[in-house]
């Protein structure tokens, strides 16, 4: 095909990117709706601090004497924490330092190191704040509450808990099962024990229709989610909405749930993408890092190309996995515990069937069934790639071009070089 007719995409992809040629006719282009970032970001911050929605400005809302906790997202967040904290701490300039903790909320991925801590903060405050890795497997370090409504036990962080205010940091896009990231689930699983965390993520909840992206009321684990965020008592929340390039283009601050609520409706805005069919192929990346460093994240990415995928397509997920796997938790053990996704779903669907990471692996297995999934990693052998039950994909140019003579000389693609920060769907 002469040059002309191809396209050239840039595809976020570790921290480089990784560029793909597509055939021009054939090509559909999905990315979020560029929001530049906001002029003056710490400006907008500061304003949404001393003017919040439905609560006190936090210099007025914290006293001195009390104990402070802030939840802050972990390494595999695009987070601007670098950006947020120092405005956050300034407001609390009247608080002693050592009367504050910023909790990473790992929920159960790895803890992070202390440069990698320093990386997500920025100098200064790793130095002079505490900050404490949440630890969903030391008993010692939770607390039990009361059960939700609909019966889950609440172990949550005991600094969290017993700290006299609670202040909770997220960013908002849309989430494959959850409906949409920060808010509430800087909460629960963020700083909640494995307990609550594998009955949030059991098989019947993952497998609820309403578990999905973009959707909040209805949605069993989002509902969830909230019930432990109420009964907890957040006292206050700042939630911004980022562009591909990490810029904040929105900023909340106050009451969590309408601070949630206003974030999501400007993260739905740019984020969900209408489209007028399914594809035969679609090609996704993770977003790049922080997001795509490892295959287990990588997910996410392969779940927004399956919205727009037909039955029997094929999805092409671009995601660099710097850092493998991963190697903690089960999702890797899961994987090889079976000898395909139609084998994978009857064991975790079985009753009394209970592990750590099923749920990404139950979400894979689900995206299996409906299509082909093939992978380029620069990290990942051959022999791991093809361990999870995926097609190892070298050359990616070649890759596109086999796939769509696979579907015929009709077959469509669809590109989201931003992955899962973009999710289309059929109108």
């Amino acid at each position: 095909m002469p040059r002309d007719d191809y396209l050239e995409v840039d595809l976020a992809y570790g921290r480089d990117g990784l560029k793909v040629r597509l055939p021009r006719g054939r090509t559909t282009l999905i990315e979020p709706t560029y929001v530049p970032g906001l002029p003056d970001q710490v400006g907008a911050l500061q304003t949404a601090l001393r003017n919040p929605l439905g609560a006190k400005p936090l210099r007025q809302l914290v006293q001195p004497g009390q104990t402070v906790a802030i939840s802050v997202c972990d390494g595999t967040r695009p987070m601007p924490s670098k950006v947020v904290l120092p405005v956050l701490l300034a407001e609390l300039g009247h608080i002693p330092s050592e009367d504050i903790t910023i909790l990473v909320a790992t929920g159960t991925h790895r803890p992070n190191t202390d440069s990698e801590l320093q990386e997500i903060m920025g100098e200064g405050i790793f130095e002079d704040f505490r900050v404490v890795n949440h630890s969903a497997f030391d008993s010692n370090g939770l607390k039990r509450l009361e059960d939700t409504p609909a019966g889950i036990p609440v172990y949550l962080n005991r600094i969290w808990v017993d700290s006299d205010v609670r202040i909770t940091t997220g960013f908002v896009e849309p989430h494959f099962f959850a409906g949409f990231s920060g808010g509430p689930k800087m909460v629960a699983p963020g700083l909640a024990g494995f307990d609550t965390i594998m009955r949030l993520h059991n098989a019947d909840m993952i497998g609820h229709a309403k578990a999905t992206w973009g959707v909040t009321h209805g949605n069993p684990i989002h509902d969830a989610v909230r019930d432990i965020a109420r009964q907890t008592g957040v006292d206050f929340s700042l939630d911004v909405t980022i562009n591909r390039d990490r810029d904040i283009t929105s900023a909340y601050a106050g009451e969590m749930f309408q601070v949630h609520q206003a974030a999501c409706r400007v993260a739905k805005g740019s984020a969900m993408q209408a489209v007028d069919a399914s594809f035969d192929v679609v090609l996704t990346t993770n977003s790049g890092f922080p997001l795509d460093q490892n295959l287990y994240q990588a997910v996410k990415g392969m779940s927004a190309a399956a919205q727009v995928v037909k039955q029997g397509g094929s999805i092409l997920c671009a995601a660099e996995c710097s850092d493998g796997i991963p190697a903690h938790g089960r999702y890797q053990e899961i994987l090889a515990s079976a000898s395909g996704p139609e084998e994978l779903l009857a064991m975790i669907n079985t009753p009394g069937y209970d592990r750590h990471d099923q749920w990404q692996v139950q979400i894979q297995a689900q995206i299996q069934i409906k299509a082909r999934v093939l992978l380029k990693s620069s990290f990942l052998s051959q022999g791991e790639v093809r361990a999870a039950h995926l097609e190892y994909v070298d050359d990616l140019d070649a890759a596109v071009e086999e796939e769509l003579a696979r579907h015929g000389s009709d077959a469509r693609i669809c590109v989201l070089p931003e992955g899962p920060q973009t999710i289309p769907y059929v109108s």
